[in-house]
């Protein structure tokens, strides 16, 4: 069992003891915590929060307990019911809400689920709102409403339609271009809400044709959920066997987007926001920013346009942070995360495809000759599990020490940059692991800055 409390929110395995996992009991004292912090810092005196939920087997649980709690901390409650990671933080704001609790355990196997909490711009909780939550939650400092101040249940089921409406809306997605293309669109949504939204996206933008795999929301994961190559060989033959122009693949909670190219080989994730930023930069030219595990790829795009690049610590809500405080146009994360900020500041799946789609369109290459147009990267991503008496600062420490004589940024565990690579080092926020990012112009020579460093803790740990 396992139960982490971070700035991604409250993500656990369903069941076990309390305190053990995620269970019911701890689903009830972390929403009532969120409601209390919601309602210190509210002037309202009506608290409303919107609720949406993945399609994973525990979602009606786990959403059951959280509105009912919601209730009985005195507030409304808003039910939009299967939706989107993007589609519920653009509900908090298009229904004036106090905050939003999405019930996702994002790209996480089935056996887990997590409460991603949300502030009135639909935007995550930073650091400091969050650690507040988890010691309400701690002290168990939150009261519950009287029984003729208990909040209502509301449900609104319209919120996927008005998100799609808003993307097709944009002034940079070209919906008549994406019909004179006719493209076959091959989509993998690992049965879970994708499997609702992005086909009605689909065929909104004038996609000729959609061929569908794993799009039934019934929460039975197809595959290992995260969007990347070594779970996704369906969908790359099915790209391939199709005759698609292009393969999308979203992760459970759709903020995520993996492109596969015609051919049946991966556009790689690193390049989603790679295309979608070069697109938006050729029209709109200004600032982007990317998280320290992302390719370098996206600074040499956005240099080339003219444009400043930033790195951010690793989390959507740092990303945000960095391209509010920058002006960024657009940003996100090298996992095929795009943030838009024209439609709203969070990584949204729905915005990526559209843009990525108007792109191919209206650059008339297939997507294995959009892909050679891009500095060519690859980044190996490897792991260190943790143990409680791993001392991962004095690691840290120590490698920074003997990388001295390059360009260290601590800001998030320590990255090391050299000349023509770097190499990233950090606590995972979701599982108990030290991930290693390193990226160079071959597989070969990543994979080997990877090993290399491994070598290293574990000298480092005997």
């Amino acid at each position: 069992m396992a139960l982490i409390k971070s700035i991604s929110g409250i993500r656990g395995t369903i069941g076990g003891r309390t305190g053990e996992g995620l269970s019911a009991v701890d689903i009830a004292k972390f929403t009532a915590a969120y409601a209390q912090f919601i309602r210190n810092h509210s002037e309202e005196e009506e608290i409303t929060i919107v609720v949406g939920r993945d399609a994973r087997i525990s979602g009606k649980m786990v959403e059951k307990i959280v509105c009912g709690t919601l209730m009985a901390m005195g507030c409304n409650v808003i039910k939009i019911g299967l939706a989107s990671t993007p589609t519920t933080e653009l509900a908090v704001t298009g229904e004036k809400a106090s905050g939003g609790i999405i019930i996702t355990a994002s790209h996480n196997p089935i056996q887990w689920n997590a409460l991603k909490l949300l502030n009135s711009a639909g935007e995550f909780l930073n650091d400091e709102e969050g650690k507040e939550v988890i010691s309400i939650a701690e002290k168990e400092d939150f009261q519950f409403a009287q029984v003729f101040d208990l909040g209502q249940e509301y449900k609104n089921t319209t919120w996927d339609l008005r998100h799609i409406e808003m993307v097709c809306g944009l002034p940079l997605v070209d919906v008549e271009a994406i019909r004179r293309a006719e493209f076959t669109v091959a989509l993998d949504a690992v049965n879970s809400v994708g499997g609702i939204i992005v086909p009605q996206l689909l065929k909104r933008l004038g996609v000729k044709r959609v061929v569908e795999l794993n799009c039934e929301a019934n929460g039975k994961f197809a595959h290992t959920p995260e969007p990347i190559p070594e779970n996704l060989a369906d969908i790359a033959a099915l790209t391939r066997e199709s005759g698609a122009d292009v393969g999308f693949v979203v992760d459970p909670d759709v903020d995520r987007l993996a492109i596969v190219m015609e051919n049946g080989e991966f556009f790689n994730e690193e390049y989603t926001l790679v295309a979608v930023a070069d697109y938006v930069l050729s029209n709109t030219p200004g600032n982007t920013v990317s998280n320290l595990s992302s390719s370098r790829a996206l600074r040499d795009v956005t240099t080339s346009r003219g444009g400043n690049y930033e790195a951010a610590a690793v989390g959507e809500v740092n990303v945000v942070k960095k391209m509010k405080d920058t002006g960024a146009v657009i940003g996100g994360e090298g996992n095929g995360g795009v943030i838009y900020p024209e439609l709203h500041y969070g990584r949204d799946a729905l915005v990526g495809i559209a843009l990525f789609l108007t792109h191919l369109a209206k650059s008339s290459l297939k997507v294995t000759e959009l892909r050679k147009k891009y500095p060519e990267y690859h980044i190996s991503k490897k792991k260190v599990s943790l143990t409680p008496e791993t001392d991962l600062d004095g690691i840290l420490n120590s490698l920074k020490e003997r990388f001295k004589d390059e360009k260290i940024t601590d800001i998030d565990g320590v990255k090391i940059d050299f000349k023509e690579k770097w190499v990233h080092l950090r606590k995972s926020n979701t599982e108990p692991i030290i991930r290693i990012y390193s990226e160079a112009h071959t597989m070969e020579e990543a994979d080997r800055l990877g090993e290399q460093v491994i070598s290293l803790i574990k000298e480092l740990t005997l």
